[in-house]
């Protein structure tokens, strides 16, 4: 069984390349291989390599990006790790029914599971691009490899436990990926400021209380296309 074809471990400005080493070698043990890098300070470099030990296969095929926003693009189920309370919080899902629920987001699409700073953790605005939020029960702070493995296990048993149901799958709509769903949120809010529905000055919390109404929605391709739809057809009536 082979769980690691479709989740990415993300890791957002990793400032230690001994970190990403031990966390390529969590992942691994838990039969997850795919790992990307936002803007890590120093990669490649020999304390990743010497702290991934037999899971420097997974340093060699890790990919870099410039912006969480582009490491996310083909994804369509997002999960960001925060330990601390937010203010507007994106919706959460607890850690026990993140295994089953990454193992059926499988059948559907590619899965993210992305992980901040290790100082500071991910920003809101990193958090916006996340569908929804997990939070590991400790006592005390956990680095970040100790974080990836505590979360792969999770995955790892539930894939353990259980298998994909395929019925009726291949009749459903494809869900949209990140990229698709920030390109509507980009065109939601250009409309918004047209018609004057979203006050520039004062944007308050508006755009992520709807980041938050659409992730919840899981939106389809085919959905977020007649939106955006309605959209440009709300642009053509108010340019007229």
């Amino acid at each position: 069984m082979n769980t690691s074809s479709r989740i990415n471990i993300v890791l957002v400005e990793p400032s230690h390349p001994g970190n990403i080493g031990a966390v390529a070698r969590a992942a691994k043990t838990m039969s997850i291989g795919n790992l990307v890098l936002v803007n890590p300070e120093l990669f490649p470099d020999r304390q990743a390599t010497v702290r991934a030990v037999d899971a420097v296969d997974v340093l060699e095929r890790a990919v870099v990006c410039t912006s969480l926003k582009d490491a996310l693009g083909q994804c369509t189920f997002v999960v960001g790790t925060s330990a601390r309370t937010r203010g507007l919080p994106c919706p959460q899902i607890a850690l026990r029914e993140l295994g089953s629920r990454v193992w059926q987001e499988l059948e559907k699409g590619h899965v993210a599971i992305v992980f901040g700073r290790e100082s500071s953790g991910l920003s809101n605005e990193e958090m916006d691009l996340c569908q929804y939020a997990t939070t590991i029960p400790s006592v005390s702070s956990l680095n970040l490899a100790a974080a990836v493995q505590v979360i792969c296990y999770e995955i790892f048993m539930a894939a353990l436990e259980q298998e994909p149901d395929l019925a009726g799958t291949d009749c459903e709509d494809a869900l949209a990926d990140s990229a698709e769903l920030e390109r509507l949120f980009e065109h939601l809010q250009a409309v918004l400021l047209e018609i004057e529905f979203l006050d520039p000055k004062q944007p308050k919390l508006l755009m992520r209380r709807l980041r938050h109404l659409y992730h919840r929605a899981r939106l389809t391709q085919v959905e977020v296309n007649i939106l955006r739809g309605i959209l440009s057809a709300t642009q053509r009536t108010v340019s007229q």
